[in-house]
């Protein structure tokens, strides 16, 4: 069973590894079970990577897998054109990722709003500009968390939220808040896919 306030204070890497800890006894033996907590938690994975939910543990532990140990460190490819240019609001706390993913989104004919680093004053800039989509990490300075401002940018303004995070733990617990999740470390590409799948090319 995972523990959220535990969890948050875990690098990706830890993360996915107590993860694979938790579930790869459903790849060993075909009648393994996990708790209904941790079944819990797998299908919120499956919802906030886009797969389908409503396929038993032991079916859904490969692909979400697949896409958590895919996610590993790698240079950064250079970016290509998403479906069309989109306005993106970008809150990550950590300086050399946001610019980073800040000229990766720009190369590829985004308008980035930000990067900012809190929540609060993310979400007065949300006031004052049009949003296409937002990404979010979850683990913020400030009082806020990326979770909270993923919830009222969803109730205030209706705009869909890409989580950028390693704590998938908090990904997963609020998944029905976020279109997508991109796990850290991530690359430029990564996260322009994630963009592309929330408006898809005509």
């Amino acid at each position: 069973m995972f523990d959220g306030n535990v969890n948050a204070n875990l690098g990706a890497d830890e993360n996915v590894a107590r993860l694979c800890a938790l579930y790869d006894g459903l790849l060993e033996r075909s009648d393994a079970t996990v708790s209904p907590e941790a079944e819990t938690e797998l299908k919120a994975l499956a919802k906030i990577f886009d797969l389908d939910a409503e396929r038993p543990a032991a079916e859904l532990w490969p692909y979400v897998r697949a896409v958590l140990v895919r996610q590993a460190p790698a240079d950064t490819p250079a970016a290509v054109p998403s479906s069309e240019p989109m306005t993106v609001l970008l809150v990550e706390d950590d300086a050399e990722a946001a610019a980073a993913l800040t000229e990766a989104l720009d190369a590829a004919g985004h308008r980035v709003v930000g990067p900012f680093h809190s929540a609060e004053a993310a979400e007065a800039a949300t006031a004052l500009h049009p949003i296409d989509a937002a990404l979010l990490d979850i683990n913020l300075s400030g009082e806020a968390t990326g979770v909270d401002l993923a919830r009222s940018l969803k109730t205030r303004w209706g705009v869909p939220v890409v989580f950028l995070s390693g704590d998938v733990s908090a990904a997963a617990a609020n998944a029905e808040l976020a279109a997508a999740m991109v796990i850290k470390p991530y690359t430029g590409r990564d996260v322009l896919d994630a963009l592309a799948r929330l408006r898809p090319t005509a």
